[in-house]
């Protein structure tokens, strides 16, 4: 299906839906930074909540993956009028699938997308619970972090996906050919996306989109997830934060696991996906 966005672009983000008969609320799955709805962490997941009689709705951030064709933009981590837009549409669309109410689970820059979507639209949707797993909660430590010398490898991986991710968009000449000119994750996010979506630089970007900032605001319950050991989310903004300011909010903050990894011995799902569906099962 193609949810439309409403902001005139026409743009439309693809979403795969995996029906399930009986009454339980619709899981909606939300990828990271260059994923879409073949990620693997999105299909593994899709298979548990659908093994357990959940439907599910893998979406496509704008430009991601299927949503590149009917897109001419492309998603960021503030992107949050997209993940309310794509669910206005679902509920005039098909009021069936949200009608007994809505789950959300993301990774990475997905959850940062989700957690300043609850803060600022959670009430206008049927909500239950929410998880956030590996997300970068401070985006400005998360950039040093990618671009630090052990993580050389990543980064230029990571560059390549986020400059074809892009290519796709319906881009100015000088967009074009600063996407081509840009060597690192800062200089992306500070010449090329910064400017494009209104921002004054990286810095201001990050501020104004880390999820850090909308945390204290949610009211929705919400499971966050992350390891102490991510190679490219620090942990520190985590270990930081004072939790007993918002009650909505359950951290779980184990030594291990990677970015979105948790796999552990014995299971074919993995660890953060069985914690959500226990979250999910408790509200």
């Amino acid at each position: 299906m193609h949810l439309a966005m409403r902001d005139g672009s026409g743009d439309r983000l693809a979403a795969l839906l995996t029906d399930a008969p009986g009454n339980k609320p619709l899981v909606v799955l939300i990828h990271g930074l260059t994923g879409c709805e073949t990620s693997m962490n999105m299909v593994r997941a899709a298979l548990h909540y659908h093994a357990l009689g959940f439907p599910v709705l893998r979406l496509n951030l704008r430009g991601a993956g299927p949503s590149r064709e009917s897109c001419r933009g492309d998603y960021h981590a503030g992107c949050s009028r997209d993940l309310a837009d794509a669910l206005g549409s679902l509920v005039e669309m098909a009021p069936e699938l949200t009608a007994n109410g809505l789950y959300l689970s993301a990774v990475s820059l997905g959850a940062n997308v989700m957690i300043k979507f609850l803060a600022e639209y959670d009430g206008e949707f049927p909500i239950r619970a929410a998880v956030s797993t590996s997300a970068p909660i401070d985006l400005a430590a998360s950039s040093l972090s990618v671009m630090r010398p052990r993580n050389a490898l990543y980064h230029h991986w990571l560059l390549k996906r986020m400059k074809v991710d892009c290519r796709g968009s319906v881009l100015k000449p000088m967009e074009r050919a600063t996407l081509e000119e840009v060597r690192t994750v800062f200089e992306f996010d500070d010449r090329f996306l910064a400017p494009r979506y209104g921002f004054e630089g990286a810095m201001h970007y990050y501020s104004e989109c880390a999820a850090g900032r909308y945390l204290d605001s949610l009211r929705t319950p919400t499971l966050l997830i992350h390891a102490r050991n991510d190679p490219w989310i620090p942990a520190a903004p985590y270990l930081a934060r004072d939790w007993s300011n918002n009650l909505n909010l359950t951290v779980l903050l184990p030594c291990a696991g990677g970015h979105v990894g948790f796999h552990d011995a014995g299971h074919d799902v993995s660890w953060h996906d069985r914690c959500a569906a226990d979250f999910f099962a408790a509200h």
